[in-house]
């Protein structure tokens, strides 16, 4: 199996998913690592921007990016979203995703919502191929900050023209949009909480988060610390919101590098 290099299409449990995938670098192995990209609440394979290109250049690894269902040119979904949307993309959708795409070892890279993906497939499932899981920005725990930036959207998209910018990326914008915000602003989300599944976490974790994060603390980071197994790898970026790798992409390339040698290494 596998999927071609560039831009298409993969059929993953009766969805269409958009994808890109860029491939390692020339002269690396058969074998060399692959980094499998999850994005956050609002993202797609176009928003990443040229991130993944800098990625796969800076580290000489595979880059597979995709748009889950509901997002870019994917698959839509009914909404609205089940409160467990994170927890079923990693248990249903994600093992068939890395075999589909012939993963056999690497990282999982995800931010915001894609890296709460990536912790929750650490925890659910020991899978030898997956040697580390690097997030930016992730959510363990639901903060007042969080609710806070999540409602200041939601009346961004009903009286500004953010819906049309979204548009830009998304083919169903509305699915897109309220299929994220809707679910996190369900007041029986307030009880989603991962912190039970970080000690079954056995992989290398690193978090990179900045400082000024709107849309969560350092309570995050904390969580980790004090629920995972293992101690994360931290990087506290100054001065930086909620996209690291798009306000600060030298250093999250230097952080995310580093790590995946390490990983390599061990």
């Amino acid at each position: 199996m596998g999927v071609a290099d560039g831009a298409g299409f993969v059929e993953i449990a009766g969805q269409h998913l958009e994808y890109r995938q860029i491939p390692a670098a020339q002269g690396a192995t058969s074998n060399a690592s692959c980094i499998v990209m999850l994005h956050e609440g609002l993202g797609c394979v176009g928003l990443w921007g040229d991130f993944p290109d800098r990625l796969a250049s800076a580290t000489g690894a595979r880059v597979f990016v995709y748009s889950r269902a509901g997002y870019g040119h994917s698959s839509p979904v009914p909404l609205p979203r089940p409160l467990s949307y994170m927890h079923d993309e990693a248990r249903d959708v994600l093992p068939k995703l890395l075999d589909t795409i012939d993963f056999q070892h690497g990282i999982l890279l995800g931010h915001s919502d894609g890296a709460s993906i990536a912790a929750i497939y650490a925890g659910l499932f020991d899978d030898p191929r997956v040697k580390g899981i690097s997030l930016i920005a992730p959510h363990f725990i639901v903060e007042d900050i969080s609710i806070s930036a999540i409602e200041d959207a939601r009346v961004a998209y009903q009286t500004t023209d953010l819906g049309t910018k979204l548009a830009r990326w998304h083919g169903h914008v509305d699915v897109a949009f309220r299929g994220w915000n809707d679910a996190w602003l369900d007041p029986a989300f307030r009880h989603w909480d991962l912190t039970p599944l970080l000690p079954k976490i056995k992989v290398p974790m690193q978090i990179i988060q900045g400082a000024l994060d709107q849309y969560g603390t350092v309570r995050q980071i904390e969580c980790a610390q004090q629920h995972g197994r293992r101690q994360p790898r931290v990087t506290l970026l100054p001065d930086i919101r909620h996209t690291p790798h798009r306000e600060a992409p030298d250093a999250t390339l230097a952080a995310l590098t580093n790590f995946l040698q390490d990983v390599e290494r061990a």
